[in-house]
């Protein structure tokens, strides 16, 4: 067995952080933000979800401090972020650099796609542009007939040349079935054959109502066109995909008009293929420097102190968080426990057993002087009947129907004559009081 370099976990996930960043690059991406938190140091830290999968993904307050909308959870977003690594934890994120609405930002992602798509097709090749003609005596316009552009041209071409006859193939050019309508005049000019050029062209406006004009249908429509064509749609910052692809690209509808009425066409065409050119070999050579750039700014970043003060900034914030949450569940607790030892408190009070015990107290209370009063009745009943029963035996009752008693001087009942002797004095009771008498 050979001998293999065993990896630290620090390691490992600095390898695949570096492999992340350095062959994923950018990527764009939409989805629903959710555990959005916005940290005291300014970063924001949150996840992007669909119906399947999310992912954790950090914005440094350099980078969101440019965002025109109010991230909030459950908002449809569209990013652009760096594939990246978390070292600490070794959770994959994004670092997330531009976020808007995904509306807006679907469209022109959308836009973008198709642009490079029909690009690498060799859809806006130079090689495939033709000429616009030197003497024009007819000239096409695809527009709507009651907008603003057809009256800028056809009052540009009076003014500079009232000779030139004007063809309008009229056709919507904002809507669910623009496109198709712009497809169509293009095809009937070309089947008519009646026009040396054609303008293809509208009024500015939004992304969205300029979007007819960035149909594949359209772009092919102009592609395969047998007569130039001439893109004139929106204002002069207004670029659409119609744009590239046409034979000429003239900023608004009236500076077509100005194109195809001027005697110096060939002049202005010369120069605008240069100049299309020039840009293409200048963009290359940028996008060629930009690209080397990149390479070694990253690896200038791997190393670089901001870099690591960034993830240690991350760091801090994630602590924070969870130090805020911890302290939330302690003070809850905190909170509770009170109330607990309160409930507690009451069941053990002494105050309720006192209030029970007060009330048996009264009712043996009530019950003792019930008891006390049947006692006194039933003393009280038996002494009437004592009292009653000794009348019937007292001598007080015999001496009221008539009898007497009598008594010596030292108070003895005398029953005997034997108990009495000559001259003694003697008491003798009758029922209304006492006789004194002496014994003959």
């Amino acid at each position: 067995m050979t001998k293999q370099h065993i990896l630290q976990v620090s390691e490992l996930t600095k390898k695949v952080r570096f492999i992340l960043e350095s062959e994923l690059h950018t990527v764009w991406l939409t989805g629903e933000i959710s555990n959005f938190v916005a940290a005291s140091s300014g970063h924001w830290y949150l996840s992007l979800k669909d119906s399947k999968s999310q992912v954790r993904c950090a914005m440094f307050k350099g980078n969101n401090r440019r965002v025109r909308l109010k991230a909030a959870n459950g908002q449809q977003v569209l990013v652009r972020a760096k594939v990246s690594l978390y070292e600490p934890r070794g959770d994959f994120q994004l670092i997330i650099e531009q976020m808007e609405d995904a509306g807006e930002g679907l469209l022109r992602q959308q836009y973008e796609q198709l642009k490079n798509k029909l690009s690498a097709l060799g859809v806006f090749s130079q090689s495939h542009k033709k000429a616009i003609p030197n003497h024009i005596s007819t000239v096409g316009i695809v527009t709507s007939p009651t907008g603003a552009a057809v009256k800028d041209i056809l009052t540009v071409l009076r003014r500079r040349n009232p000779n030139i006859n004007a063809i309008i193939y009229p056709a919507l050019v904002q809507g669910e079935y623009a496109s198709n309508d712009i497809c169509h005049a293009i095809y009937q000019a070309n089947i008519r054959k009646e026009c040396n050029v054609l303008i293809v062209g509208r009024g500015g406006g939004s992304l969205e109502d300029l979007w007819s004009f960035n149909e594949e249908s359209v772009v092919q429509a102009i592609y395969d066109s047998t007569i130039p064509v001439i893109s004139a749609v929106g204002h002069e910052v207004d670029t659409t995909l119609s744009d590239y692809v046409a034979d000429l690209r003239a900023a608004t509808p009236s500076a077509a008009a100005e194109l195809v009425s001027s005697d110096s066409s060939e002049l202005i065409e010369k120069i605008t293929i240069a100049k299309q050119r020039f840009s293409q070999a200048i963009l290359k050579r940028i996008s060629t420097y930009r690209q080397q750039h990149s390479y070694l700014e990253h690896r200038l970043k791997q190393v670089h102190p901001e870099q690591q003060l960034l993830v240690q900034q991350q760091k801090a914030d994630e602590l924070e968080i969870r130090l805020r949450q911890a302290f939330n569940r302690l003070m809850q607790q905190s909170t509770q426990r009170p109330k607990q030892l309160q409930q507690r408190l009451e069941l053990a009070s002494p105050l309720k057993p006192i209030i029970e015990q007060h009330a048996q107290v009264k009712l043996l209370k009530q019950r003792l002087v019930y008891a006390m009063q049947i006692n006194q009745q039933q003393k009280s009943d038996a002494f009437i009947h004592l009292i009653e029963q000794l009348h019937l035996v007292s001598p007080l009752a015999t001496i009221a129907r008539g009898y007497s008693v009598t008594r010596n001087i030292d108070n003895k009942v005398i029953s005997s004559v034997e108990q009495v002797r000559a001259n003694d004095e003697i008491k003798v009771q009758v029922t209304d009081g006492v006789i004194k008498a002496n014994v003959i």
